[in-house]
């Protein structure tokens, strides 16, 4: 098939990390993808211009102009009230990027990635959090600021908490004092405490990298950290449940999918609590392995506004030419920009 004759989409996954923007013609064959960073307009005012950079660099890499593309679906952080969605609006109509175009909630793209129609919920674990549901008319509900932040960043905070309290012998020590201090380039709790909280310290970025040493820590039997991801667990299942009511399928059939790079750990135990406290609830549940990245969530919903059936076929060719696997992770800051801490 020539470029004439090809139509061509971009699906946008914009978080509060990393923005990814990937194009794929109608038969599913991804051309060409870029990357960006913080979208998120609540916290990053340049966040258009990060999504433009994103779908720039795609386009680039596909030999394609935005004014190519036949539609274009951003599934972004941030998109939480409606003047949210009129602002993006605007803003990607100024930017010669809305002419067919369709914005949702991350939470809403995600679960277009692996369980694209149906009754569903999906809960995403990365930086931040989010939660979504839908039924099988298609309504859809997404947590925003229902769900108070509760991310690895927030996770990760939490730990740090656990350190200053055993510190102090309110609690008992945790193991997970040594390896955050080697983290974190440390040689002290107090130090640690005083880089986050001193006036004038600049604190580290990239808190989350906290978290595989969490779940490391929970699994060698920490108790400490063992009840901060029971408590999250619960807390993330709380939420699944009220989004369920929201699109009324609480007792139906739901296929639940886990999805960001705090559930790649191989730690079961955040999935586990999650999923044995929704099904005491919904005992209906179904787990559905994640197997793709939320931007093929976007690049699904983009290709269903031309009417594309994303059968198997296409399915299968978004997933082999999707970017590799190192291209979507979020790497911590160089433990070197943390060196002026050790002074």
């Amino acid at each position: 098939m020539s470029q004439t004759e090809a139509r061509f989409v971009v699906g946008v996954d914009g978080g509060g990390t990393k923005t990814i923007a990937v194009i794929a013609d109608d038969r599913g064959q991804v051309l060409g993808y870029g990357r960006a960073g913080n979208c998120d307009i609540y916290v990053n005012p340049h966040a258009v211009d990060e999504v433009e950079l994103a779908v720039s660099r795609a386009c680039a890499a596909a030999n394609v102009t935005a004014a190519d593309l036949s539609a274009a679906a951003f599934s972004l952080c941030g998109c939480d009230w409606p003047e949210d969605f009129a602002y993006w609006n605007d803003a990607l109509h100024q930017r010669g990027l809305g002419s067919n175009m369709r914005i949702v909630n991350d939470a809403v793209g995600a679960l277009s990635s692996d369980v694209p129609d149906g009754n569903a919920i999906v809960i995403i674990c990365g930086t931040g959090a989010a939660i979504g549901s839908r039924n099988e008319q298609g309504d859809v509900w997404h947590s925003s600021f229902w769900q108070l932040r509760q991310g690895g960043s927030e996770m990760s905070h939490a730990a740090l908490q656990l350190l200053y309290r055993a510190e102090m012998g309110i609690d008992p020590p945790t193991s997970l004092t040594e390896p955050a201090l080697r983290y974190f380039r440390m040689k002290s709790v107090e130090q640690l405490l005083h880089t986050f909280t001193g006036r004038n310290q600049t604190q580290p970025d990239y808190v989350a990298g906290l978290m595989p040493l969490i779940f490391d820590a929970a699994d060698g039997g920490d108790a400490a950290t063992r009840k901060l991801l029971d408590d999250y667990g619960t807390a993330y299942a709380e939420i699944a449940i009220a989004a369920a009511r929201k699109v009324d399928i609480v007792g139906k059939p739901i296929n639940l999918l886990l999805a960001g790079g705090v559930f790649r750990h191989p730690s079961p135990l955040l999935r586990n609590r999650i999923i044995e406290t929704l099904h005491a609830a919904m005992p209906q549940i179904t787990v559905v392995p994640s197997r793709s990245e939320p931007v093929k969530g976007a690049v699904t919903i983009a290709l269903q506004m031309l009417d594309v059936s994303v059968d198997a076929a296409v399915e299968h060719r978004l997933a082999q030419t999707l970017p590799p696997a190192e291209f979507f992770h979020t790497h911590a800051l160089s433990h070197d920009a943390f060196s002026e801490f050790l002074q």
